[in-house]
């Protein structure tokens, strides 16, 4: 069989693939698209509840985790939320704010995919589904791609496939291997805005299964202000998945059950209102079935006028910086993205392609920059993904 010519050959038909495919076919390139997946931008479709958190107005180098904490600035500085926004907008495509700058369609995330495949119709790029990469072989300036029954040449491929986060929807550390043939390090892969698990004397918390409350999520230097939400393994929520990126394995992880409460709070209440009982005056802070857990850990029960000040203060204290010990996430099964991936140091930030492979680039989720919870994971894959495409 003959192999198909191609300027370049994408794979991976995810958010960073589809925009690299879409920018370089409207350049004039003649580009092919694979996926082994039957449906182009499955992730997507799943984002953000159906409704796809497309980017986030708040977009910054420093919401992004990775080995160089500058890479991402060249992509990010020149593909912004606002050229995604007018493309949206351009597709006619109605879309709200919700909090902290996170933007989402009004109706379902299949808008983004089908607009994507739109402008990659209007790049004439050629996309083939459903078919396997048998085999990768590169000589002579060209790369040699054998996917399904056919094969394909081209001077440059990207590695678009993105990382092993929910292996359900077939997700695996395929450009991991792929890149390493090529002599590219990776960064050790790990899940990241992942459920944490509880185990020990704290599994006593799963009984607070379905029990939310807004907190300050503290690893580290690191802290994240929204909702943490208890499980039946342990915690989650997006303050807790935020703080996930962050933990390491041994790490504890802080909790301020009482943000912007004053730390005489509880000393407070005790000269105003004597009798209350310490529960029920947490459980006017904090919902009822975490408050009476939280006393119990404590030791206080009973009525304030009882409880010696320096007991008081330290309940304040301990409320305001409770320390967990994690023995473990909810793996890539459950993990919305991968931290690591490959190695940045031998990628260009401004054109995603491998320094010492001419040819090669990588871009999305497959390389080792990882974005905060709230739609900068896709912002890097447009903003990737467009500059690959302008260099091809």
């Amino acid at each position: 069989m003959k192999a198909a010519s191609y300027d370049a050959i994408i794979l991976g038909a995810g958010g960073a693939g589809l925009m690299c495919a879409a920018v370089a076919g409207q350049r004039g390139r003649r580009v092919l698209l694979v996926d082994h997946a039957d449906q182009a931008g499955k992730k997507i479709l799943i984002s953000g509840g159906g409704r796809c958190n497309f980017t986030n107005i708040h977009t910054a180098p420093d919401r992004y985790l990775s080995a160089n904490a500058h890479f991402a600035k060249s992509a990010l500085s020149r593909y912004t939320p606002r050229d995604f926004i007018d493309l949206v907008d351009r597709h006619r495509i109605a879309w709200h704010e919700k909090t902290l700058g996170q933007l989402f369609c009004d109706g379902s995330a299949r808008q983004i995919v089908h607009m994507l495949m739109e402008e990659c119709a209007r790049g004439a790029v050629r996309i083939s589904l459903g078919r396997s990469v048998r085999d990768v072989e590169h000589a002579d300036g060209r790369f040699e791609v054998h996917y399904g029954e056919e094969k394909a040449t081209a001077t440059a491929l990207v590695i678009a496939t993105g990382g092993p986060s929910i292996p359900k929807m077939g997700a695996t550390g395929f450009a991991y291997d792929l890149a390493r043939r090529f002599g590219l390090k990776v960064v050790e892969p790990r899940p990241a805005l992942v459920p944490l698990t509880l185990g020990g004397d704290e599994t006593l918390f799963r009984e607070l299964s379905g029990v939310a409350a807004d907190v300050v999520a503290r690893s580290g230097k690191t802290r994240f202000r929204e909702a943490a939400l208890f499980t039946h393994k342990g915690l989650s929520g997006p303050a807790i998945l935020q703080i996930s990126s962050y933990w390491r394995h041994g790490q504890p992880v802080g909790i301020d059950f009482l943000p912007g409460q004053e730390q005489d709070w509880a000393l407070a209440a005790k000269r105003e209102r004597p009798r209350t009982h310490f529960h029920t005056l947490l459980g006017e802070l904090l919902p009822d079935r975490l408050a009476e857990v939280l006393a119990k850990k404590i030791g206080l029960w009973g009525e304030l006028a009882n409880m010696p000040d320096r007991k008081l203060e330290d309940a304040a204290r301990r409320l305001a910086d409770w320390t967990f010990n994690p023995n473990g996430t909810e793996g890539f099964a459950k993990a919305e993205v991968t931290a690591g991936g490959i190695a940045t140091d031998g990628l260009s930030s401004k054109t995603m392609e491998a320094k010492r492979v001419p040819g090669l680039y990588a871009v999305g989720e497959a390389v080792d920059v990882t974005g905060w919870l709230g739609g900068y994971n896709f912002q890097w894959a447009w903003a990737s993904g467009w500059a690959a495409g302008q260099a091809l």
